[in-house]
């Protein structure tokens, strides 16, 4: 839309800039560079937003966790039976904007049996492999173990118990879990201890959303949450990574204690990144009440106003641009951050019409 509008000759606008930057969706590394002065207009229109007729005025700031177990494998001790199990078909989605929707984690679900059974046996880990992005609900997983022998069939029975219970627990956010276990070859198994706290740490971190907003203007928003978004296994380790978000950066460094913390007492090393800021909503913004009208007159409807739990440039942006009045608005996207990621090609149509009245109708300084 940038592109179009820079290269039409007949678009009415007055004097505009556009900004592209790299990396939005790690570490937004490219917004994060941008210096004072390097920009010039007092307002920016921020057009990465995933609801077709919402006008976002806000957004979380958010952090990365990385924690490394390490160890040196070991030969399972005698007489015990190794078994791979596994779920998948989750729905998964945006750790930021589908947090609060219920979606199960399989990180959790995994951990959470393996939990169960350690209580009661001795089992030895060989390898727990499920997510891939630092943004994303993990949608499946997998776990290799061993169990002794004598109970390897109260093992099968628990996770039949489990995945039933489970299951119902998910009954209608996530209708398609796959569960399943089977035999698997003998291999090398963490150290007994070390797969005890990596499994007291997966079990005991908070995952989901832990405050809501109270801000009446922000419709009970999601205030702050946590994800833990990936687990990958190597010979000599095993790395976590987990994201944090929060629209309050004191409840955003809380919660990142938190899960430091959790990770700490078990051992892991732990490091946490810079991150991003959150965005705050400016009651009194100009573009966003012109915004809203344009919207109203084009469509003859109203647009909702709102701020998001998922991270947005407008937050950094705002860092170095204090006084900057922004909005985002874009197209209705589905499933972002999953195989079944989509775009709504009609609402497409709207938001360039959109964006074209606005920059019509901003006023001369």
């Amino acid at each position: 839309m940038q592109l179009a509008v820079l290269e039409s000759n007949d678009i009415e606008h007055g004097p505009l800039e556009c900004v592209f930057t790299s990396d939005e969706e790690t570490q937004m590394t490219g917004a994060s560079g941008m210096e004072p002065g390097f920009m010039t207009g007092d307002w920016l229109i921020n057009l990465d937003s995933e609801d077709e007729g919402e006008i976002f005025v806000s957004c979380a700031g958010g952090r990365s966790t990385h924690a490394v177990f390490h160890f040196e494998k070991e030969d399972a001790p005698a007489g015990h039976f190794f078994l791979e199990i596994s779920v998948k078909g989750l729905t998964g989605g945006h750790s930021g904007d589908d947090i609060n929707k219920k979606r199960a984690n399989a990180i959790k679900l995994l951990s959470r049996f393996i939990y169960l059974e350690q209580e009661k046996y001795d089992v030895r880990l060989a390898s727990f492999n499920s997510g891939k992005l630092h943004n994303a609900i993990p949608r499946d997983g997998r776990v290799v173990m061993a169990v002794p022998n004598d109970v390897k069939e109260n093992v099968r029975a628990d996770w039949n118990v489990f995945a039933h219970n489970v299951a119902d627990e998910f009954h209608v956010t996530d209708t398609a879990i796959e569960f399943a276990m089977e035999s698997a070859n003998a291999e090398k198994v963490l150290p007994s201890d070390v797969s005890r706290r990596l499994i007291m740490a997966l079990q005991g971190l908070t995952n989901g959303v832990f405050a809501i907003c109270q801000d009446p203007a922000l419709g009970g928003m999601v205030e702050t949450s946590s994800n833990i978004a990936v687990v990958k296994t190597t010979d000599t380790t095993v790395d976590l990574l987990a994201s944090q978000r929060s629209n309050v950066m004191s409840n955003l460094d809380n919660q990142c204690n938190a899960v430091a913390a959790v990770l700490k007492l078990a051992g892991a090393e732990v490091e946490q990144t810079d991150g991003y800021p959150a965005w705050q909503m400016n009651p009194n913004s100009e573009l966003t009440k012109l915004a809203i009208e344009s919207y109203k007159r084009l469509f003859n409807k109203e647009p909702i106003v709102r701020g998001i739990h998922a991270g947005l440039e407008c937050g950094q942006f705002a860092t170095s641009y204090p006084g900057m009045d922004m909005v985002s608005f874009g197209p209705t996207l589905r499933d972002v951050h999953t195989p079944d990621e989509r775009l709504l090609i009609p609402t497409v149509q709207m938001v360039w019409d959109h964006l074209l009245d606005v920059l019509k109708n901003v006023p001369a300084k």
